[in-house]
């Protein structure tokens, strides 16, 4: 026999605020929004850089090893 499904109540505007724990929602000025890009632009940047670095290192280490191999 199935189980029947439990209905759950939708809480009102008041109630979610205050019981989920989220954050209120605050309009942001364009400072805001330009800083904000600005900010997520740098951690991209910062991320890429350090993907390169690996990258390097890597293309090192073949190079090492062609060398290896040329000079048998």
């Amino acid at each position: 026999m199935p189980v029947p499904k439990q209905t759950q109540t939708q809480p009102t505007k008041g109630d979610a605020a205050g019981k989920s724990g989220r954050k209120p929602w605050i309009k942001k000025t364009p400072e805001m929004v330009v800083m904000e890009q600005a900010d997520k632009l740098r951690a991209e940047i910062a991320e890429a850089e350090e993907e390169l670095k690996d990258k390097k290192k890597r293309l090192e280490r073949f190079e090492q090893a062609k060398k290896l191999f040329e000079g048998t």
